[in-house]
């Protein structure tokens, strides 16, 4: 509780720099082998340099101070790491998290362990989350909890990278970002590491005039029509001295490993910014070229500066720093140009542009091998992801297809008892099998919780992404809602209640006996779900650890996440559902389950009645109401949305002419006139004979 209350004093203090007078808690050193001492917090991002009889071995830092880490929930997560001179994770330890899953369900040891294995791993090499065995740079996640071990691991990385890039341990793209020296700017341009070009208004008319235009207004010939400095501010020589301290570090901190910064000045009478770029987004009079590629600078990447730090720094019109991503394929250590495109007037009033060039070389001192460099950023990508985990993703998205067809075309599906039922326990087995325990893709009401706290604290799309089956779920869900109401993903895509019917289907055939309950006993059980749903989400406005406790009225994560590997308890109640379902089908979705009674509760926002009804149904028959596997059609005859899993159970009796007594009628009426038809027939044909 100290160390938690010191983190936020230290965090609120931070803006005003008082954060960098704090002395760590006792227990930091503890993260660090053989540091005898560590000295204050202090630099951009915060860390505490751990010593040894004076000899500096690397630092000690709080994820939260480092990168603000937020959980899945949206939530503080705070892990304590150690990160020596070789950007090597020497010691970590989790201070607190908020994640659902890991909260209940996943014992402390395998989230100490997932936490523990970081150590010994190098920032400056890719770092992967796996379920399973993990092979060489790669940590198997917590079972059961693979985006919660995406985050953490989010939050360890991303924060070690930031540091060890803000203290020169980790190279950025191949060059040396934390030598640093005090230089002037006259220094820093008389070794190259900004590059000045002056172009006179003579020179650039001369320019456009080959090209069949001129300045306007021309101006003298050696007027200064334009001066351009450039630099690549990444290698703190550069960018600190250019800069200042505080606002180089708090710049670097924002850029993921292997991004560039790029520092552009100008000042005569062209402004190189122009104004297009504040409707457009890009500036158009700006591009970086480098051998036959050609960048574009965008206004999401740009930083405007008010003035420089350089000691002998000139006055200048225009300040700009640029962000080049990593991945936009910009080299640091080759030779590029800026060019700035100036535009005149030609013969018939029309414009007519010419480009300047300021050629640039990182200079050799700041170059590193390119070995050494940072691989990868700390962020999960989730479209690596999403690519990673394609053949599942591309499993599901043909299944929702599938049923996307069958709910549409639901009266030609509903025609043939026989296919019915291979349609629907074929779909019951996948997604048991392959949605649930393959890729434990289980919708919970811990989700329903996750989403509105995010909404309240925060949202991210970033980590929703991350879990790529349960996103494509969900979406598929929430547009099943407005075509189907609820009972979609009840009746079609839940592993529990895919479980719960194939009990059911088994117990039915040997032979089970399924009393059928009164119907104000039934009408009454009902609520019980919507009591716990209402229950759970009240109680996580105040405690989310107790909404997440007495969310384990759900079996989903012992039966299906966890595959019945985990305490008695647990495994006996979920045991005693099935048992249950065997002899009342889908028990636990009619009377217990939250997530039902949430989606229940905009069941009616649906826009079509796609199951059909004859008035004498709940007057004349009451055969569909028996046969409800969820006991959603009320004695009247009425199907109540809420309720409706959507199993098509009851429009296959609605076509059915040997079941439904309206049918069957009128196969008795049609089958006695064409006998009547026969008869007659036959009588005609032998007074014809006689």
């Amino acid at each position: 509780m100290a160390t938690r209350l010191f983190l936020l004093l230290a965090l609120l203090l931070a803006p005003a720099g008082l954060a960098h007078a704090a002395q760590p808690p006792s227990e930091w050193p503890d993260l660090f082998p053989g540091a005898t001492r560590l000295g204050p917090i202090e630099g951009e991002p915060p860390a505490a340099a751990a010593y040894r009889d004076g000899e500096l071995l690397g630092y000690v830092f709080s994820t939260r101070m480092v990168v603000n880490s937020r959980g899945y929930s949206g939530k503080p997560l705070d892990v304590l790491l150690g990160l020596d001179l070789e950007g090597r994770i020497v010691g970590a330890r989790l201070l607190e998290h908020h994640e659902p899953i890991l909260i209940v369900g996943v014992r402390p040891e395998e989230l100490e362990r997932f936490v523990r294995d970081h150590v010994g791993l190098r920032v400056d090499r890719p770092v992967r989350v796996v379920r399973g065995t993990p092979g060489e740079g790669e940590i198997a996640a917590v079972a059961g909890a693979t985006v919660s071990s995406l985050v953490i691991d989010n939050a360890i990385v991303v924060a070690a990278r930031a540091v060890a890039q803000s203290r020169g341990i980790l190279a950025s793209g191949g060059i040396d970002v934390g030598g640093f020296e005090p230089a002037t700017w006259e220094a820093l341009v008389g070794d190259g590491s900004i590059v000045v070009r002056r172009f006179s208004s003579g020179e650039v008319d001369e320019r456009l005039s080959r090209l069949g235009g001129h300045l306007f207004p021309p101006g003298e010939p050696e007027d200064l029509f334009l001066e351009v400095a450039v630099a690549l501010a990444t290698p703190a020589r550069i960018g600190r001295n250019l800069l200042g301290d505080r606002l180089y570090d708090h710049v670097m901190a924002e850029l993921r490993p292997g991004d560039q910064l790029l520092f552009v000045a100008a000042r005569g009478r062209w402004s190189i910014k122009g104004t297009a770029w504040r409707r457009t987004g890009a500036f158009d009079r700006l591009r970086l070229v480098q051998g036959e590629r050609e960048f574009l600078l965008h206004a999401d990447r740009h930083r405007r500066l008010d003035r420089l730090a350089a000691q002998g720094a000139p006055e200048w019109r225009e300040l700009a720093l640029f962000d080049l991503p990593r991945g936009s394929g910009f080299d640091p250590a080759r030779p590029f140009r800026l060019q700035v495109r100036v535009d005149g007037v030609g013969p018939g009033g029309e414009t007519v542009s010419t480009f300047l060039e300021v050629p640039y070389e990182l200079p050799a001192r700041y170059r590193r091998p390119a070995e050494t460099e940072a691989a990868g950023s700390g962020l999960p990508d989730w479209r690596e992801i999403w690519w990673e985990r394609r053949f599942e993703v591309g499993t599901l998205v043909l299944a929702l297809f599938v049923l996307t067809l069958v709910l549409f075309d639901q009266d030609t599906v509903a025609r043939n008892r026989r296919w019915y039922r291979r349609i629907r326990l074929g779909f019951m087995v996948y997604t048991l099998l392959v949605l649930g325990w393959w890729a434990a893709a289980q919708l919970s009401v811990v989700n329903v919780l996750t989403f509105a706290h995010a909404l309240m604290t925060g949202f991210d799309w970033n980590f929703v992404l991350l879990e790529p089956l349960i996103f494509v779920l969900w979406s598929y869900v929430a547009v099943a809602l407005v075509f189907w109401g609820r009972g979609v993903y009840c009746g079609w895509l839940c592993p529990f209640g895919a479980l719960q019917e194939l009990v059911g289907e088994a117990a039915g055939r040997l032979g089970v006996p399924r009393p059928q309950l009164p119907f104000p006993l039934h009408e009454g059980l009902r609520t019980v779900k919507f009591v716990a749903f209402l229950a759970i989400f009240a109680v996580s406005l105040g405690d989310m650890t107790a909404a997440l406790r007495l969310a384990e009225v759900e079996p989903f994560k012992t039966a299906v996440v966890l595959r019945f590997a985990r305490e008695w308890p647990f495994v006996a109640y979920a045991l005693a559902l099935l048992a249950l379902a065997a002899v009342i089908p889908r028990a636990f979705c009619r009377y217990l389950c939250p997530l039902g009674a949430a989606l229940a509760l905009p069941a009616r926002l649906r826009q079509f009645e796609w199951l059909k009804r004859r008035f004498q149904c709940g007057r004349e028959c009451r055969i569909c109401e028996q046969r409800c596997p969820v006991g959603a059609i009320h004695p009247e005859g009425f199907i109540h949305p809420g309720e409706c899993i959507h199993c098509l159970e009851c429009q296959v009796n609605y076509r059915d002419d040997t079941l439904c007594p309206p049918l069957v009628r009128r196969r008795q009426r049609r089958e006695a006139q064409e006998r009547l038809r026969a008869g007659a027939g036959a009588t005609a044909e032998e007074e014809a004979a006689s």
